[in-house]
């Protein structure tokens, strides 16, 4: 399976071993077959491919200690490189010279890309941090993870927060995907954090949400920004959970080894106007000990395999087991088998209510 998790080499992350040992490798390889060898080889052009090896993972001193070395060996009359002339010096000495000022330019690009990725990640804590194991009285486990390659951040967020009238959940999608579609989704859960310590009902939450979407766009010319949510409040005892859905699929019920979507009323949007004539609904869904509840982002539900057909969640949520932690990962491992071209941000999680921590 392809590890869509890990940053390939030419993603950023550091050369593979081998790449680092080859120019050494090739350098001394050359040097023993031409003094074992009882006639002269005509190899020396294969030194020549010495200093721009290098540069791909060393800096520019290691690059010109290479190029030197190249040099050194061409012009030493034990290695019979076949008598090379002074074009061929010069010409492996000006692609040495040459691969010492590329080598100078990748290292300044790639301190200022680990500088970049750091504030990215630090921007991705701040936006959507990560989840504690345990919120009030409910367990949680979340994986989010970007369609836009090279970002770490996109159009899906969630949130767990305790508040005063128990444990309040939110899980969205904003229009588009990347980082077009940051300051939305940092504006709608900074609305949702503010709602969870003042807003006596999960519908109260949503309308919030709603507003904060309105106002954002109501200074833009023919906008259209909207956004998908659903908002779950597990109350103080957390026997029951109160389910809002706007525009998005309710949660998926996981007792008894089965797996039911929640028959909740999706109503529209967020930013369509939910605090004027359209108030969301919620439902009300009673819980057993040991329930939990799985929420996914269009990006499972939507994603397809090579043949066009949609992933098979409440097929396959039930052959996982383990915690809660395994049972995402799970999902994750099992989704990107299943159809390893995802085109959209990937966004799960799973509760599963209980006593609260002792105080």
């Amino acid at each position: 399976m392809r590890d869509r998790d890990r940053r390939s080499w030419l993603r950023g992350a550091p050369p593979p071993g081998w790449v680092r040992v080859l120019p050494a490798v090739l350098l001394v390889g050359v040097c023993v077959a031409t003094l074992v060898s009882p006639d002269p080889l005509d190899i020396g052009f294969l030194l020549g491919a010495i200093p721009p090896l290098a540069v791909l993972s060393y800096g520019p001193a290691a690059t010109a200690v290479l190029g030197v070395s190249v040099l050194v060996v061409l012009n030493v009359p034990a290695f019979r490189l076949n008598d090379p002339g002074s074009t061929d010096v010069l010409t492996v000495g000006f692609v040495a010279a040459l691969s010492v000022i590329v080598s100078f330019v990748r290292s300044r690009r790639d301190a200022q890309l680990v500088t970049e990725r750091a504030v990215a990640e630090a921007a991705q804590r701040a936006v959507v941090p990560p989840l504690p194991e345990r919120v009030g009285g409910v367990r949680c486990a979340g994986l989010y993870r970007a369609a836009q390659r090279g970002t770490l951040v996109g159009g899906d967020f969630f949130d767990v927060r305790e508040g005063p009238c128990g444990v309040r959940v939110v899980m969205g999608d904003v229009q588009g995907h990347g980082l077009s579609a940051v300051s939305t989704v940092a504006s709608l859960l900074g609305a949702f954090r503010e709602a969870v310590l003042d807003r006596p009902d999960p519908e109260s939450v949503a309308a919030r949400l709603d507003r904060r979407l309105a106002v954002d766009s109501a200074g833009v010319p023919n906008s259209e920004l909207f956004a998908t949510a659903v908002v779950l409040d597990f109350g103080v005892g957390g026997t029951a959970v109160r389910v809002v859905a706007c525009g998005q699929p309710g949660p998926v019920l996981l007792r008894d080894g089965r797996a039911v979507e929640l028959d909740v009323p999706v109503g529209i949007p967020l930013g369509m106007g939910l605090s004027g004539a359209s108030p969301p609904t919620g439902v009300t869904v009673p819980l057993r000990p040991g329930d939990r509840l799985f929420l996914a982002s269009d990006g499972v539900w939507e994603a397809r395999d090579a043949a066009g057909v949609f992933y098979p969640l409440l097929d396959r949520i039930t052959g996982f087991t383990g915690d809660l932690p395994d049972l995402v990962e799970g999902v994750w491992a099992d989704l990107v088998r299943y159809a390893p071209a995802l085109q959209d941000d990937v966004t799960m999680l799973v509760l599963a209510p209980g006593n609260p921590e002792p105080r």
